[in-house]
């Protein structure tokens, strides 16, 4: 077949491929200045705050504790989550990620609840600080698969084999794969920000870059006024938790000052099933937070971070799920997607921004009545967030496709494939579990059941591990420049490409001491 003709020069070009994002304000080496850094720091520290609730709102109750211990929880959450942000920015990957909670835990840690030596425990705050040592003890041994696969440069290696084709269906569903999250209860007006200043006339980079403080005191002040007037009086009780203002019980459950300190449930307990369960868990957040990783190095408009600094971020996830236990947070630590996606609302990409919201994590974690009171914002608030912020994710993996050949059907294959499977499969694990109440592998061994219901429970998971182990066993040596594998060839190697060292390097001239390869 003959050759296409050249185009013409008034025929429209296909957008060339770029290695970073362009249109960011502040990358990720660039701040803002102080004053709006600051606020664009609490708008995250907002933004984290679903996450950090509805997680404790759905476990502490079923582990037997109250206002008073959910308020406690939340308060450790938002402490660890602090610290594990600043470890992750400054040690860690140095991209601008929340470290917060992950809903991946929660199927193990419900496990946990659900275990036959709590069953017989009557009294419930007895039976929430036994639940909790369990959770503990799982998670302390959970920590060590991230700690070793990370720091010990194993995951390094298996990421250097990662194109962009492969890496398309991880990226795209860490962010639509949390689908259920989203419109069943949106509230949310944040898109209005796109509207109003052509609307206006004026004000586009204020209302697009602090949409989150706009909005969220609209829809929460007309939350209140629909609870005052008696809107919900003669709803379902799970409407009026999720809706009114003055259910979430954390402001009369939390202490006016208060700090979280390790161990101050007890000492944790310990149990081989539950602990091979909650690795396994682990070992998917490992994945997960690697496709998000990569999707907030391309908002922060770095450089295609290289295998031995996620690497090294897994290693401090690892710390962070260490952490966790610890304090007593009932949930494991992994990157918060939806900051990643206000990464992009925002276009601010800058690590101060992020060091910043962890301040404020800390800051609201120990003056306990006024985290709280932020904390009470009705959950459907948040709901209507992620419907943007998880859009965003989702379209940042789809934008690796610019790497790839779209005309070859190798693409076209195996794209299609890790897409399908990566929906269909969990579809059907998690169809299973709500109608029978209990997952497709069931047997007399709980956690056995979770080490495989729950990963392939996770569509980033399936999705990628799908594309990857097509893409590395299909036609690959002459499939190289249509999976898009050249494209990230100095990205493998730290060394290879001089800008990561701009991005990516150590603080305090620590990489003298542990370099980077």
């Amino acid at each position: 077949m003959a050759a296409a003709p050249p185009p013409k020069a008034d025929e429209l070009q296909p957008h060339p491929p770029k290695e970073q994002l362009a249109g960011v304000s502040f990358c990720i080496t660039s701040p803002p200045p102080w004053p709006e850094a600051i606020i664009l720091g609490f708008q995250h520290f907002i933004v984290m705050l679903g996450t950090t609730v509805i997680i404790p709102s759905a476990l502490v109750p079923q582990m037997g504790g109250g206002n008073e211990e959910k308020a406690r929880v939340v308060q450790t959450i938002l402490f660890v989550a602090g610290i594990n942000t600043l470890l992750q920015t400054f040690f860690g990957t140095r991209l601008p990620v929340v470290m917060g909670g992950s809903y991946i835990f929660v199927a193990p840690t419900i496990s946990i609840i659900l275990a036959g030596r709590y069953s017989n425990e009557t009294d419930p705050r007895e039976k929430f600080l036994r639940t909790m040592r369990g959770t503990q003890g799982a998670l302390i041994i959970a920590s060590t698969i991230q700690i070793i696969l990370g720091f010990s440069g194993l995951w390094r290696n298996v990421l250097k084999l990662l194109s962009p084709l492969s890496a398309v269906p991880l990226v795209s569903l860490v962010g639509f794969g949390l689908y259920e999250l989203g419109f069943y209860s949106c509230t949310n007006m944040s898109i209005v920000g796109y509207y109003l200043p052509q609307v206006l006339h004026f004000g586009k980079d204020v209302f697009g870059r602090f949409g989150v403080l706009f909005t969220v005191p609209i829809v929460w002040l007309y939350a209140y006024i629909l609870t005052i007037g008696g809107a919900y009086k003669n709803s379902p009780p799970k409407t009026q938790v999720h809706c009114r203002v003055d259910r979430s019980g954390l402001v009369g459950g939390a202490p006016w000052i208060s700090v979280p300190y390790p161990f101050q449930w007890g000492a944790p307990t310990f149990d081989a099933g539950e602990a091979f369960a909650m690795m396994m868990t682990s070992f998917i957040a490992l994945v997960e937070s690697t496709g998000a990783f990569i999707g907030a190095s391309r908002y922060a408009s770095a450089t295609m971070i290289p295998p031995s600094i996620v690497s090294r971020g897994i290693g401090w996830q690892g710390i962070g799920i260490l952490l966790d236990s610890f304090f007593g947070t009932a949930n494991g630590t992994s990157v918060s997607v939806e900051n990643i996606g206000l990464l992009a609302l925002t276009r601010v990409g800058s690590r101060r921004v992020v060091q910043i919201s962890a301040g404020f994590m800390i800051f609201f974690s120990v003056l306990g009545k006024f985290g709280a009171l932020f904390a009470s914002i009705p959950l459907p608030i948040f709901a209507g967030m992620y419907c943007l912020f998880f859009a965003y994710v989702g379209g940042v993996g789809l934008s690796f496709l610019q790497f790839c050949n779209l005309n070859s059907f190798r693409t076209k294959f195996i794209m299609g494939f890790a897409f399908f499977m990566g929906l269909s499969v969990p579809q059907y694990f998690n169809e299973y579990t709500a109608v029978a109440g209990y997952g497709p592998v069931h047997t007399g061994a709980r956690w056995f059941n979770d080490m495989i219901n729950v990963p392939f429970s996770s569509k980033p998971f399936v999705a990628g591990l799908v594309a990857y182990v097509l893409d590395n066993t299909i036609q690959v040596k002459d499939a190289r420049k249509d999976r898009g594998y050249h494209w990230w060839d100095k990205s493998r190697s730290y060394k290879k490409d001089a800008r990561s060292t701009e991005f990516y390097s150590l603080p305090f001239n620590l990489n003298k001491f542990f370099p980077s390869v």
